[in-house]
């Protein structure tokens, strides 16, 4: 009898550890010692990250997206002869190639999906062009059916970073320091440009984050080391809040990268490559302005993509230069952040739970 009692308590205990361990794959630049995308087991209980696999061998997978039921995943494979891919996830977590189509521009750094699943857009920063595919039943990628070009005569683009919100498509192009808005038309899968706002100076906006209403938008600025807050209004958007993501102190360079709203949407979150730091701001939630709290170091080198995992208390980072990932622990009143420990992989640059 104390045997079953004990076999019990060890099944009950072991199903409990496996319950907390959830999936996180990193996309990672593959010139040096990394193969493509990783796979981890992430405990949300106590943020350790174990038992780091390959999950396929591929070039530069440097961004990723999930689609909405997680059966499979999508990425950019950033080279000077640009791909997008699609992958089958595995029972055990890794991935099978599906389809492999060409991302119309050189030098693709990000991927996004849509609500439903059935489309994902590609930001080409080199070839500064937009590429938007059709996702078939199985997970497949067609051919991309809308191309956007937002090069002119006159100016280089460099479109950074695109995503959906219902029947928008929003675009961060740092090349031409604009901020797109593109719409649906009417019973049809195509978008027409409905409004732009021209940033103010040279900021270069990179990466940005809609709230959940999709009344607010911030924008990372790469070049300004800032964050431009930008409200809906009924004829378009207006900026209403301009603020620096840097320590007052510090003088030296630095490169915006990523940027996230905590999943309570309290607080703000952005990377400093050169101050190497996540930078903290509290959110009003009535006027949608941010005020600095916290400069953390991000104990690596060269901060790209950082995530926040399912349950909103923990806050990973991917160190490129570093070859290194950094937890944090989120404070669930202040927002704060307080490092955990950092696990070695190579060259890791987008994390997807």
């Amino acid at each position: 009898m104390k045997i079953k009692l004990l076999l019990l308590g060890f099944t009950f205990i072991l199903f409990n550890i496996q319950a907390q361990n959830i999936h996180l794959y990193v996309g990672t630049y593959t010139q040096g010692d990394s193969e493509g995308i990783y796979q981890l087991e992430f405990n949300t209980e106590n943020g350790n990250l174990s038992n780091k696999q390959l999950a396929i061998n591929i070039d530069n997978p440097s961004f990723l997206a999930y689609s909405p039921d997680k059966k499979y995943l999508y990425s950019v494979n950033q080279s000077e002869n640009g791909f997008a891919s699609s992958y089958k996830i595995n029972n055990d977590g890794t991935l099978s190639l599906l389809t492999r189509v060409r991302s119309n521009g050189k030098g693709p750094c990000h991927i996004s999906i849509n609500e439903s699943g059935n489309k994902i857009v590609v930001s080409n920063y080199t070839g500064g062009t937009v590429s938007i595919y059709p996702i078939n039943e199985d997970g497949s990628l067609k051919e991309a059916y809308q191309i956007f070009n937002h090069n002119s005569l006159n100016e280089k683009s460099h479109a950074h970073s695109a995503k959906f919100f219902k029947d928008d498509l929003f675009v961060a192009d740092l090349g031409r320091n604009m901020f797109y808005q593109y719409k649906l038309k009417d019973s049809s899968d195509e978008f027409i440009r409905h409004f732009f706002i021209e940033m103010e100076g040279n900021p270069g906006p990179r990466h940005f984050e809609l709230s959940k209403d999709g009344q607010f938008i911030y924008i990372i600025n790469e070049y300004g080391g800032s964050i431009t807050s930008i409200k809906r209004t009924e004829d378009g958007f207006k900026n209403i809040d301009f603020d620096s993501t840097l320590d007052e102190n510090y003088k030296g360079k630095n490169k915006c990268a990523d940027i996230h709203l905590s999943k309570d949407e309290r607080f703000l979150y952005g990377s400093n490559r050169g101050e190497n730091s996540i930078a903290v701001f509290k959110r009003n939630l009535s006027d949608g302005t941010v005020k600095k709290i916290q400069n953390i170091s991000v104990h690596g080198d060269w901060p790209r993509n950082f995530t926040l995992d399912p349950t909103g208390k923990f806050l990973l980072v991917a160190n490129k230069k570093s070859n290194n990932i950094s937890v944090f622990k989120i404070n669930n009143k202040s927002g704060k952040l307080t490092f955990l420990h950092a696990t070695n992989l190579p060259a890791p640059v987008c994390l997807l739970f």
